[in-house]
């Protein structure tokens, strides 16, 4: 296992307001974080990640040049940047404005004002997937565990595959919505499933009862990635067979219990 500790990592802090970024930079010192860099425009945190790439942005929504979700964008299209974790730090509460970011994959989404508690879980997420920590398995060896991931969001996947690659799983194969998941799974077997919820065409409960109650793979594990909330949408999963349900952002030590609960059972 190789980890990291809270003052290895190198953040970029993109925020407005001057007195934002002193409360913020300040929170972070605490957690143990020396390394950081501020920017107030989407422009200054191009121009600064192309010259030194941070292992993290710490980013407000809006700016006066534009939103949050444009340098996500463009960090997430850029092969050589996506890599960089992103973590929104926002007093919008509106489920529908948030979205974009729990679908894309970053670490976290805070509120402002945040406590101790959320940033020390967000920059352990941000460890947890700079790092690798092999599943110790008994029943299976970790590197030929078959892995089917399906989420209509490519971020999404890249996040989900970062993840348990490192976890050592190596035999990962990608599915864009639930038809295509069908598909795969009619000509090959799997050993776990881990599948968004809201996608086009089939969705996560779609493909769950399909899995169940006609596939040749019925008692394949199901873990379930989703930013529902509705409690109707969660019964609804687990009637369908879904053995374990995490959010989006999802944690990294959380997917970990999770996956090592499934895989011994």
């Amino acid at each position: 296992m190789t980890s990291l500790s809270p003052s290895e990592l190198s953040i970029l802090l993109l925020e407005p307001s001057e007195t934002q970024r002193k409360i913020i930079i300040t929170r972070l010192q605490q957690e143990g974080v020396s390394s950081i860099q501020t920017a107030a425009t989407i422009a200054e945190a191009k121009t600064i990640i192309q010259r030194h790439k941070p292992d993290l942005i710490a980013s407000a929504l809006h700016f006066v040049d534009g939103e949050a979700t444009e340098l996500l964008q463009y960090i997430k299209s850029t092969p050589a940047l996506n890599d960089i974790q992103f973590m929104l730090v926002s007093s919008e509460c509106r489920r529908e404005q948030l979205e974009i970011f729990r679908q894309s994959g970053v670490v976290a989404i805070l509120p402002k004002p945040f406590n101790a508690e959320h940033l020390a879980t967000a920059l352990n997420s941000t460890i947890d997937l700079l790092s690798h920590d092999e599943l110790d398995l008994s029943h299976f060896d970790v590197h030929n565990i078959r892995v089917l991931v399906v989420d209509d969001s490519r971020m999404a996947r890249n996040v989900i595959k970062r993840t348990i690659g490192n976890l050592g799983m190596q035999l990962i194969t990608e599915a864009v919505d639930g038809e295509q998941a069908i598909n795969l799974m009619k000509e090959n077997m799997y050993d776990l499933v881990i599948t968004d919820y809201n996608m086009p065409s089939v969705d996560g409960l779609a493909l769950t009862q399909y899995i169940r109650n006609h596939s040749q793979q019925s008692h394949i594990p199901i873990l379930m990635v989703s930013s529902e909330a509705n409690d109707t949408h969660l019964s609804n999963v687990f009637s369908a067979g879904v053995n374990a349900l995490c959010d989006k952002p999802f944690e990294p030590q959380l997917v970990k219990k999770i996956l090592y609960q499934l895989l011994e059972e």
